[in-house]
């Protein structure tokens, strides 16, 4: 069975390299809208798969790390990167660029990271990621799956090389939530969300 939780951010970007001259060499903005689909054979002692109320927490927080944001690729033209940075408390530093593409396998590894630390205490069980799907206009979205998350062909993503300026981390509940996920420390127990 599949579940939707959806998600919604206004986020700054330039994706070089694309065939469009605006969107390659432009800030621009969008109006995200992010679709978390979660899968499972079994049901919840709640009868359901995963409570839509578990995703308010960590899951909301890093997808809300992107509103507000201009979001950098890291190979972009360094001093790019830096000035952004010095004008901008609230950026996001991806290894690839912040396509809609790119964007669906990031939210994609984020929520796996999420849902592998989370402390299942309500019968939960076998959860995973189907898909996200990221929205960037009206009109055209792109949705990533496991296999696209996790190809070497669309560019290596590595978490640890996601950075968070620190006004984006002074928000979250936790404000060490990055690296407690990209340690695998971050238990997270539903039942205190």
């Amino acid at each position: 069975m599949l579940i939707r939780k959806l998600f919604k951010f206004e986020n700054a970007h330039i994706v070089r390299g694309c065939s469009t001259q605006k969107c390659s060499q432009n800030i621009h903005g969008h109006s995200y809208k992010i679709e978390v689909l979660l899968e499972s054979n079994y049901l919840d002692n709640g009868q359901m798969v995963y409570d839509f109320g578990l995703t308010k927490r960590y899951i909301k927080e890093l997808i809300e790390s992107f509103d507000h944001a201009i979001t950098l690729w890291s190979e972009d033209d360094k001093e790019y990167i830096e000035d952004m940075k010095r004008h901008s408390a609230r950026w996001v530093e991806l290894p690839v660029s912040p396509s809609a593409e790119q964007f669906s396998r990031v939210i994609f590894l984020m929520v796996e990271r999420v849902l592998n630390c989370t402390g299942m205490v309500n019968g939960e069980r076998n959860i995973k990621v189907h898909s996200i799907i990221v929205h960037e206009t009206e009109t055209g979205y792109a949705q990533g799956f496991r296999e696209d998350a996790y190809s070497k062909l669309m560019g290596n993503i590595n978490l640890e090389n996601i950075i968070f300026s620190d006004e984006i981390k002074f928000e979250w509940s936790n404000p060490n939530l990055w690296e407690a996920l990209l340690e695998n420390k971050l238990m997270v127990n539903p039942k205190k969300v």
